[in-house]
């Protein structure tokens, strides 16, 4: 029987990660073999020299899934992608002179968090997984390293970043009216539909190792409980409210939307720091 994980280390620099992430997974670590070549297993957490990515095993499998903040979409968005006139900008409430204090509580692979720290914003990540918290750990390394010698922008942009490793439930419970960040962000795993091609690799991968956010709508009314200005949902464009609550009001493109909880009205003024 093909079992779903493990994890796979071809770089003996990375064994102590990758036994650690394969005992709190309680899975098999594999060493020093192919991904193309592995049968027992669908999919493997692989550790090599060029970082941490989540592989689908086999021959014909698609490429790998990273957390990458340094070349391609996400780095593109960074320099050309709309700035303030963007959808989740407008959605936090970013604009001159106010830039809110964001706790993004399902931080996934981390892209939306990249985005409102570039625009700005002092961004903390929270993910719950093992396996996404090694991408997103892997992923800032990376390019903290490239940052530091190539890109000074980049550089100073991801000192806005902090992830913590916790689950959201038990984060929030734990802040005070003195700590409550100024926006709480919920972009939570929906269950993909479709069954195409044009499903994200990055989807597909998740669906089938993380799992979805089954507890998602319990999470709404405790991040509503803690914060100071506005709970911002990203929802597929037709998917239904998250905890059948109406929001305040929505913003909407042609795949997604953004679902807005107002507790108050943000300031005109909220500097950067």
């Amino acid at each position: 029987m093909i079992q779903p994980i493990a994890v796979l280390c071809n770089d003996l620099s990375l064994r102590a990660d990758a036994e650690l992430l394969a005992t709190q997974l309680q899975v098999s670590l594999l060493c020093e073999q192919s991904p193309e070549a592995i049968t027992e297993f669908e999919f493997v957490v692989l550790f090599d020299k060029n970082g941490v990515v989540l592989q689908q095993t086999g021959r014909k499998a698609p490429g790998p899934v990273r957390a990458g903040f340094t070349d391609g979409a996400v780095d593109h968005r960074r320099k050309f992608g709309g700035g303030k006139g963007q959808m989740i900008a407008k959605a936090v409430g970013i604009k001159a002179g106010c830039y809110p204090q964001v706790l993004d509580a399902t931080a996934g692979l981390g892209k939306d968090s990249f985005v409102l720290a570039s625009l700005g914003c002092n961004v903390t990540m929270l993910e719950r997984s093992p396996i996404v918290q090694v991408l997103l750990k892997d992923g800032l390394m990376r390019a903290q390293e490239f940052a530091r010698e190539q890109d000074g922008e980049l550089f100073s942009l991801l000192q806005k970043i902090i992830l913590v490793t916790q689950d959201s439930r038990e984060y929030l419970s734990t802040l005070t009216p003195a700590t409550f960040p100024d926006v709480i962000y919920l972009d939570p795993m929906f269950p993909e539909r479709q069954k195409t091609a044009d499903v994200k690799k990055e989807m597909a991968a998740f669906h089938s190792i993380v799992g979805k956010d089954e507890d998602a709508d319990a999470l709404l009314p405790l991040a509503l409980a803690h914060v100071n200005y506005r709970v911002v949902v990203k929802r597929p464009r037709k998917a239904p409210f998250l905890n059948n609550q109406t929001p305040s009001y929505q913003l909407e493109g042609k795949s997604s939307r953004y679902d807005i909880y107002t507790i108050k009205k943000l300031p005109d003024h909220l500097p950067l720091s």
